[in-house]
């Protein structure tokens, strides 16, 4: 029986920087298999994509969890991959699921060339994505890629009676007037708004955007400032606006009252701690120049500071 959980954010192929930090909680390899004698890890998503040991981590976390040493759930990359790498069916004006524009075949490019020479093995793990789970709930928390939605996750476990997506889900889920897209958005990229009086932002890694990532915990926002969520500011002319009614009515919120939730997604940056009491993001940016960061989770129903763990990610694996 397992008597606490140890919940780590965004991997992005930095394999060895993940060895190093299941060592440092404790974790060895025993027939091949990381594991703790009391602990389990929880994974949060988004294992492949960017860094240069995405193999590596893609295998760590696969035997981990098939051996029930962890448990995972689906980031927006494994699902991206996915997609780019399905046929869209006849009748589509596309050849696959997901565009191959220049943006999406630089984000893929590292797995790509990783697995290049290892085909079979890498239909497998593709396989092995669509077995992850899209949320996940304990007795104690919850976990979720990139936000938390009530409402939409009970209306998903009523129509497909699951935490999962299946294959034949695949086509459905790229269409931006269904349910299911709008969910897969929701939960694996978080909620965002619309910049004002059809506006754009250029952010730190030159890609043009017309919405802004948001909080989903403001209590109350009034301006644009109050609920902005990402690296990159708003412009300053539009930080200080005020929320239409229409604008936060959009907005999603997750009270204190609610079990603690762990989210990965974000690229934060500076020493990990809760976002609020009850809500932990755990990518503190491994990939880029930051930390790979796990929680260690017990029964504790406010979130502490102290329980953060983490590894400086080294130059040999940015």
């Amino acid at each position: 029986m397992h008597q606490g959980y140890d919940l780590i954010g965004d991997i992005h192929g930095c394999g060895l920087t993940l060895i190093d930090l299941l060592e440092q909680m404790g974790y060895s390899k025993k027939n091949g298999v990381y594991q703790h004698p009391k602990r389990k890890v929880v994974f949060l998503g988004d294992i492949v994509d960017r860094g240069p040991n995405i193999r590596l981590a893609c295998h760590i976390v696969r035997d981990m969890v098939e051996a029930g040493h962890a448990d995972i759930v689906m980031g927006n990359h494994e699902y991206n991959i996915v997609t780019y790498l399905s046929e869209a069916p006849a009748g589509m004006r596309q050849p696959f699921l997901r565009p191959h524009t220049p943006r999406n075949n630089f984000i893929v490019e590292q797995t790509l060339e990783q697995f290049a020479n290892f085909p079979q093995e890498f239909n497998e793990m593709l396989d092995w994505f669509l077995t992850i789970p899209l949320f996940r709930e304990y007795e104690h928390f919850r976990v979720v890629h990139a936000s938390w939605d009530q409402q939409m996750i009970d209306e998903y476990l009523r129509r497909y009676d699951s935490n999962l997506i299946s294959k034949n889900m695949l086509a459905e889920s790229v269409q931006t007037d269904s349910f299911l897209y709008r969910f897969l958005d929701r939960i694996l990229r978080g909620t965002s708004l619309k910049l004002p009086d059809g506006r754009s932002m250029t952010s730190k890694d030159g890609m043009v955007r017309q919405f802004f990532r948001t909080k989903f915990w403001a209590d109350d926002p009034q301006r644009y400032n109050d609920v902005v969520f990402q690296p990159d500011p708003l412009p300053e002319d539009i930080q200080h606006g005020l929320l239409s009614a229409e604008e936060k009515e959009q907005l999603l919120f997750y009270g204190p009252e609610e079990k603690p939730l762990f989210i990965g997604h974000y690229w934060m940056s500076g020493l990990p701690a809760p976002i609020v009491p009850n809500i932990a993001c755990l990518d503190y940016s491994a990939v880029k120049y930051g930390r790979l960061v796990a929680y260690r989770m017990d029964t504790e129903t406010q979130l502490q500071k102290g329980k953060f763990a983490w590894v400086r990610v080294e130059k040999k694996e940015r």
